[in-house]
């Protein structure tokens, strides 16, 4: 009896484990998201940024992180539920308020950053793994905003020039269009939030941009040229594992110094984004969840004959 107990338990969990691994393996996989298109500074500078992750701004960046921006897809806090401006602190827009993003905040005018023309249509790229229902919203930085100085809500409109529900996940990415305030020259930020109702997170982004006209901070763009005008080719992230996100607490919420001197001046030109995708596949803690899983399977099933043998 003992012996056809161990039997069956042995056999059963041999047939159940290959159905559950795929369940497993796509339960962490959630919203995760950034842009890409304009380039954020998270994706500009982690790995997956190519060139981008080279420049002077992105390795004062890293330095100041403490580690590469590897889940540069994953800059979110959970439960805002729409209070942004009480729940992330000034100086800490781009990091969301988390600790291990803080080297997005650096006030810097040397950012790997997208060209754009006042008034016209922005087409953004904001990659993610899978859909997730949920609304972006878009802000632009203020006419005069100093990028050598910590970025704040002030520095913000009240509400967002664009807002887009629910827009179509394809190709690893959500694809949709804003038409662009007029009223904007030189060096600003597009600040994304995105805060989606299938889950409790919502996520935050810096892109730098540049418009035709004098520079506030009196530097160029720091990117290399496209041949489509100023726009770039989007990558597809690797999803990643969720935790709970929290911004950072009342004690940490000092605005960010100004950081380095800005670069010498250079030509204003857009970023190449990666477009590969041979990292894009399941995240470390996934594959070793699978491994694991193929050990159970095995295991069971060679002590399944062992048992029966006797």
């Amino acid at each position: 009896m003992v012996r056809m107990t161990a039997y069956r338990t042995a056999l059963a969990a041999a047939v159940v484990t290959p159905f559950l691994l795929p369940l497993w393996a796509a339960g962490p996989a959630q919203a995760h998201g950034a842009p890409t298109d304009p380039v954020s500074r998270g994706y500009a500078c982690s790995p997956d940024g190519r060139a981008n992750a080279r420049t002077a701004a992105c390795k004062a960046a890293v330095a100041a992180n403490g580690a590469p921006f590897t889940f540069w897809d994953d800059v979110r806090v959970s439960d805002v539920n729409g209070r942004d401006r009480q729940t992330i602190p000034d100086g800490k827009l781009c990091s969301g308020g988390l600790a291990e993003f803080k080297g997005l905040d650096l006030a810097r005018s040397d950012w790997p950053s997208t060209r754009l023309k006042p008034g016209a249509t922005l087409n953004m790229t904001y990659a993610a793994p899978i859909p997730h229902a949920g609304t972006f919203r878009l802000y632009l930085t203020k006419p005069g905003y100093d990028p050598t100085k910590p970025l704040t809500w002030s520095d913000l409109p009240a509400q967002p020039f664009a807002s887009v529900k629910d827009p179509a996940l394809t190709g690893g990415a959500y694809h949709f269009t804003a038409k662009l305030p007029a009223n904007r020259t030189g060096r600003q930020v597009l600040f994304t939030i995105w805060q989606t109702s299938s889950t409790p997170d919502t996520y935050y982004s810096c892109s730098d941009v540049v418009f035709p006209g004098t520079e506030s901070g009196g530097t160029a763009a720091s990117a290399s040229p496209s041949s489509d005008g100023g726009r770039t080719a989007s990558g597809t992230p690797s999803p990643t594992a969720e935790k709970p996100r929290t911004p950072a607490s009342p004690a940490q919420r000092t605005p960010t110094a100004a950081a380095e001197s800005a670069a010498p001046s250079q030509p204003d030109s857009t970023p190449v984004a990666a477009t590969e995708t041979a990292d894009s596949g399941p995240s470390a803690p996934m594959m070793a969840g699978g491994a694991a899983a193929v050990l159970v399977l095995t295991g069971g099933a060679a002590l399944a004959l062992r048992l029966r043998r006797r």
